[in-house]
């Protein structure tokens, strides 16, 4: 059997499929959630979900546009407001000048964002924005030269608000991307986040009101998804919609309730994005955080902490760990050992220091966007005994800056000489997968196969197993496609590719009957180069769907620069050489910026059309990217 594929117009009709497809009760507005549920839409309502997005006006404006300027390599802007209206008068930085009116506002603190239409219904996220803490304009990437032809340039397409950002902060998100037109016409049931956000359409809830029994798939109220039944893996899971570095399946918002894992696929602690040791780096967003913890090993949730309606936390300062973890415990924890934590005893600093709060110790901070600093949800013992090994960070040294690991390693042995937190990490494995892979690979496959560890280590374990995976890592690995935890079940699906095809199709075909979209997905991905003449019928249509999922999911990333890059690759795999040509166009069309584009375009140029017209698609990259290195080097190959 062979799989056809066709990037352009299959993917097009693709989308248009999926929105038709979709029935859901309607949406219908925070206010009318108000006329019965006043306590809670009175905590929602100035929360930084209800303030996540919001239309400019003096109540949600806090930047100065009263006639500021600011200026920044090159580039400058004016503020102003008149009738109402604010404004931009921005000068790039290559001398072109246009006036934007604002559209919406994004946020209240610590900054705010705003948002101007570039285009009719493209939305772009300016780079200059308000910290509402110092009460001054700044810009987010102050070390990135950033001219307009720069992909990551604001008005880029890596910083449209349409495909990049605005399904987190709006209710009933529907991109509507066309990539015929290259265009948007979004729309949203509302914007920020919503009752209807989490708790999903309220029109089924209001009619069960009057008394109309809820129909299938709705909970006994009429919502799509239901808090607070005692299910928490479900109410983590919502959370994890938005709060996770993720790749999102769907168009817009997934309708609550749904399985995040079928929505999404989560990121694993990959270089990049986590140190070694699992600590947060880049801007990951919790849930990838959480799941590495014991808390979340013990059950303990989102609401467990935090009010979901007021988006803070339950209380203050240590309160809020000592809710749990003190002499008299939680009875909803019962294996939680009973004892003071909010002691010297415990934290060795003084009390009511910044030393002796719960998250100085066991959730560092990282600052985002310049300030925004969000605390690691791993809940982690500091290691500083680790740090020479991994070279991951610590909170120890974070505080103590003018000291060394090895003081503040030396420091804690002191404190607790005899300590069960002082043995093999996990961070030791991936920090020698980061330089020597093959050295590591052992490692990897033990911490794969242990079911003890948090399943997102043991998935990144495989992530990190890829490169170096042979016949026999594959056969070692291959129960767990059938393991309880689909994170682990996705990510051992690619060591696959080492073993024979035959092999492969044999242990890979169980998981296209998976009842988790991400491993389906997965499971797909690793069928794409096989001939599958030889599956039975039934096989063959379950390929068949795996295949609709994944090229769905594509479908609704067709404005991202990276989705043609795959979309290349899986038309190259096919042997669809127009087809690769068109996703590798595309891609340049939308960020002229990617060498890895232009290069496989001049390749399929010059083995399609011949060395002449290679040479000009070659000229035409470095138009793009004056200097790059690869592009040169393939010029000299090709005789300039």
């Amino acid at each position: 059997m062979k799989i056809n594929f066709f990037p352009a117009a299959f993917l097009i009709g693709l989308i248009t499929q999926t929105v038709q497809a979709q029935e859901v009760p309607a949406y219908v507005g925070s206010q009318v959630c108000a006329d019965c549920h006043e306590e809670e839409t009175q905590a929602w309502s100035g929360s930084h979900h209800a303030l996540a997005w919001t239309m400019p006006g003096p109540d949600t404006v806090i930047g100065d546009f009263d006639g500021t300027t600011f200026e920044h390599d090159g580039m400058s802007v004016a503020f102003s407001v008149a009738d109402g209206v604010y404004s931009a008068d921005v000068t790039e930085k290559d001398g072109a000048q246009r006036s934007y009116d604002l559209h919406s506002v994004v946020g209240i603190a610590p900054l705010q964002q705003y948002l101007f239409e570039t285009e009719p219904g493209r939305l772009q996220s300016f780079d200059v924005t308000w910290d509402a803490v110092r009460q001054e304009w700044y810009h987010l990437y102050p070390d990135q030269d950033l001219p307009p032809s720069d992909g990551l340039h604001w008005t880029g397409p890596y910083k449209t608000w349409n495909a990049r950002c605005a399904e987190c902060h709006a209710t009933g998100y529907e991109r509507r991307y066309d990539m015929r037109s290259r265009t948007y016409g979004s729309v949203e049931a509302e914007i920020g986040v919503g009752c209807e956000s989490c708790h999903g359409p309220g029109a089924a809830h209001l009619e069960w009101v009057d008394g109309k029994k809820p129909g299938a798939g709705l909970d006994q109220y009429g919502f799509t998804m239901s808090f607070g039944q005692g299910d928490t893996e479900a109410d983590i899971q919502q959370c994890a919609g938005c709060h996770s570095r993720r790749e999102a399946l769907t168009d817009g918002n997934p309708l609550p309730g749904t399985p995040f894992l079928d929505a999404h696929n989560l990121a694993p602690l990959r270089p990049g994005l986590y140190h070694p040791d699992g600590q947060i780096l880049d801007e990951v967003y919790v849930y990838g955080s959480f799941l590495q913890s014991k808390m979340y090993a013990r059950g303990v949730g989102c609401m467990n902490c935090h009010d979901p309606h007021k988006a803070e936390l339950k209380a203050q300062g240590n309160a809020v760990c000592t809710q749990c973890h003190s002499p008299a415990g939680n009875p909803d924890f019962p294996s939680l050992r009973q004892a003071d934590y909010d002691t010297p005893d415990h934290h060795h600093h003084p009390e009511d220091s910044e030393g002796a709060q719960c998250k100085s110790c066991h959730m560092i901070e990282r600052t985002y966007m310049g300030i925004d600093g969000r605390r690691d949800h791993s809940f982690r013992v500091p290691r500083p005994d680790l740090g020479s090994e991994t070279g991951s960070p610590d909170a120890c040294t974070d505080c103590h800056s003018d000291k060394d690991q090895p003081w503040a390693a030396a420091q804690i042995e002191a404190w607790y000489p005899v300590s069960n937190h002082r043995g093999a990490h996990f961070g030791q494995s991936f920090a020698l997968a980061r330089t020597s892979p093959q050295a590591a690979a052992g490692d990897l496959e033990t911490l794969a196969l242990d079911a003890e560890k948090p399943g997102i280590v043991r998935a990144t374990a495989l992530y990190l197993m890829q490169p170096v995976a042979d016949a026999a890592a594959a056969a070692a690995t291959a129960p767990l496609l059938a393991d309880p935890d689909p994170l682990v079940r996705a990510n051992a699906a690619p060591l696959q590719r080492a073993a024979g095809p035959q092999l492969r199709a044999e242990r890979i075909v169980p998981l296209l009957r998976d009842p988790v979209r991400s491993v389906r997905i997965a499971a797909a991905r690793e069928m794409l180069d096989l001939n599958t003449a030889a599956l039975a019928p039934s096989d063959q249509a379950l390929l068949r769907d795996g295949m609709r999922d994944w090229q769905t999911s594509l479908s609704t990333k067709l404005d991202f620069p990276e989705t043609h890059l795959v979309l290349g690759g899986m038309a190259l795999t096919q042997r669809n050489l127009q087809a690769a040509m068109r996703a590798f166009g595309e891609v340049v069309a939308l960020d002229p910026q990617r060498p890895e584009a232009w290069m496989m375009m001049v390749r399929l140029t010059d083995a399609t059309r011949g060395r002449g017209a290679a040479r000009q698609v070659l000229r035409d990259g470095l138009k793009a990217i004056p200097g790059d290195p690869a592009l040169l080097q393939l010029l000299a190959q090709f005789g300039g």
